[in-house]
């Protein structure tokens, strides 16, 4: 059903039938359907928005939330950024979208720990989006796959959402980390990224003799 849902929708976005605003009410069920299968179509969601800039009478602030949410899962792209970017400065102080705001920030400055605690306190808020806390999670191990050479199980664990011993030993072996005794995670050494670029620079003799015709 979602396959033939997901080429139902690529139909209605081809061409000036992207802006029909007729075409809300199905592209609102695509939306609530990516929440509950938990599969992503960032091109109908903004597809969402920009009718809902065309038509601010039909604006559906749940809706508007969850495609919001769904970006968030797809950290570290920028996705966000560009739904944000559909609503208006009204919009955006509106609540719970400002709730939802808020959560982007946190994760934009890496303050895990502050989200997980924001999540335990309005679990409502994500409740509708399957997948919404391992996405984060994902992103998560981005992060500390970038940052860390080695770090403190107990930390990641926190890091994660204070997860159990064994979701933890989970998440390490899906990202092929290593623990290291009883208290550490080795990630990677980070020296490893570190890449060398010889820059050389051409220049003919034509060009010198230009530049010290200029000198007399």
């Amino acid at each position: 059903m979602a396959e033939t849902m997901k080429q139902t929708v690529a139909s209605m976005l081809n061409g000036i039938e992207r802006y029909n605003p007729d075409n809300l009410p199905t592209l609102e069920r695509y939306v609530e359907m990516q929440s509950k299968e938990n599969t992503y179509d960032l091109e109908a969601n903004l597809a969402v928005l920009k009718l809902y800039q065309f038509n601010p009478h039909s604006f559906n602030i749940d809706i508007t939330c969850q495609i919001l949410l769904k970006a968030l899962t797809n950290l570290p792209h920028t996705d966000f950024i560009l739904c944000k970017c559909l609503l208006t400065d009204k919009q955006l102080t509106a609540d719970p979208i400002n709730q939802v705001i808020y959560l982007a920030d946190i994760l934009e400055q890496c303050d895990f720990q502050l989200f997980w605690a924001r999540i335990r306190t309005t679990p409502e808020l994500t409740q509708k989006i399957v997948g919404f806390l391992d996405s984060i999670r994902k992103f998560v191990c981005h992060v500390v796959g970038i940052t860390f050479q080695s770090i403190d199980k107990k930390h990641l664990a926190q890091l994660l959402g204070d997860i159990d011993d064994q979701t933890l030993q989970m998440w390490v072996k899906k990202y092929g980390w290593k623990l290291e005794g009883s208290d550490l995670v080795f990630i990677r050494n980070q020296d490893d990224n570190i890449k060398t670029k010889n820059i050389s620079e051409k220049i003919d003799f034509e060009s010198v003799g230009h530049i010290m015709a200029s000198c007399h």
